[in-house]
């Protein structure tokens, strides 16, 4: 029953008291048994649904029960789920909306924190993989997700054909994918026929220490190796742009984001300034060049044809005298058999990274 209600004004808010009636018996959380109240717990609030647009929270001191069997248990309570901060009917709007927009959105519009957003998120991602027959993807997606405004990660691991996400952990470090991988037996484990990941070396060691002929499972992702390329292209042009200003010569200034698009994606408003900054002599121009070649690597249809294709990039790349450039061509050469795995099962994270902005 409601005990009492506060509401203020100036701060959009409304505290509702629940109480329960005298001598009711309330069933052990462990055993279902019905008992008497042994005493209360420390008032709790949980946020619930707004109220006419009001911020409208519940209190409660949650009854505890001194079970013959299992001791003293605090009863489960019927508006909220354990250890939430929310009722069960928010969590729901929350999953709602958090399914329509990514995570800061979701913030903005149920008045709530970055981090406690996040928290729903993964509360409802742990339920539904509790209510979730165990099963062994044949295509698995590791990725790594910032978590909050600073350099903390997520890992989250999905299921490339079904689009579902599996398993997520804290940080990225081995130990987080290893935790995915423990959840089967050796046996299940051999079900698995390739696994896309980055190229970062804690989830390549895992999925070798837990993999049956792993440099054949193991995929780098074309996105993430594009990424190391677009990457080494803004080196070059960050240090030609410094070179060029201190000569008077601007070519280079504002022209970040041009060498980020790929040559079909390139808005039409920016084609003329582009197609100028390509014909001179520029280094940004060959870099970028050298990035986009790449990308006809995983068009071809087998592996010989894409390996004859690396072989001349890497050619190309390594003689180009930009030194970014050739750091990472080594690093993909450090990690061809990745590279061509591709070829035996044509898989790629795309799936999973659009999951994972949410």
């Amino acid at each position: 029953t409601v005990g009492r209600v506060e509401l203020s004004v100036s701060d959009g808010r409304v505290d509702v008291w629940v109480e329960h009636p005298k001598r009711t018996r309330f069933a052990c959380p462990d055993c279902e048994g019905e008992l008497s109240v042994y005493d209360h717990s420390e008032e709790r609030a949980w946020r619930h649904l707004d109220s006419c647009a009001f911020l409208t929270y519940l209190h409660a001191c949650p009854p505890r029960v001194d079970c013959p069997e299992h001791g003293v248990r605090q009863v489960r309570l019927p508006w909220a789920e354990p250890h939430s901060r929310f009722t069960v009917l928010f969590e729901r709007l929350a999953i709602d909306v958090l399914a329509e927009c990514d995570v800061a959105a979701a913030a903005g519009l149920l008045r709530v924190s970055w981090d406690e957003a996040w928290h729903l998120m993964d509360r409802a991602v742990a339920r539904g993989l509790a209510a979730k027959p165990l099963a062994t993807p044949a295509h698995v997606g590791v990725d790594e997700k910032a978590a909050g405004k600073g350099q903390d990660y997520i890992t989250v691991i999905s299921d490339l054909d079904a689009g579902t996400v599996e398993y997520v952990a804290d940080e990225r470090r081995q130990a987080s994918l290893d935790g995915y991988f423990e959840k089967f037996t050796p046996e299940q484990r051999k079900q698995i026929e390739a696994v896309a990941m980055d190229m970062w070396e804690p989830y390549i060691t895992s999925a070798r220490a837990h993999l049956t002929n792993p440099d054949e499972k193991i995929v780098f992702d074309r996105y993430h190796i594009m990424k190391y390329l677009t990457t080494a292209v803004d080196t070059v042009r960050k240090a030609e742009n410094r070179a060029l200003n201190a000569a008077g010569d601007k070519r280079l200034a504002g022209s970040k984001y041009l060498w980020l698009y790929s040559a079909e994606n390139l808005p039409e408003r920016h084609r003329d300034r582009f197609a100028a900054l390509r014909a001179g002599d520029l280094r940004t121009a060959r870099a970028w060049a050298i990035k986009e070649s790449l990308r006809h690597f995983w068009s071809y249809k087998r592996r010989g044809w894409g390996a004859k294709h690396f072989k001349r990039w890497y050619f190309w790349a390594t003689h180009s005298r930009l030194k970014p450039i050739i750091e990472a061509a080594k690093t993909l050469k450090r990690h061809e058999a990745g590279l061509l795995s591709y070829f035996a099962h044509r898989i790629t994270n795309a799936g999973a990274e659009g999951l994972n902005s949410r």
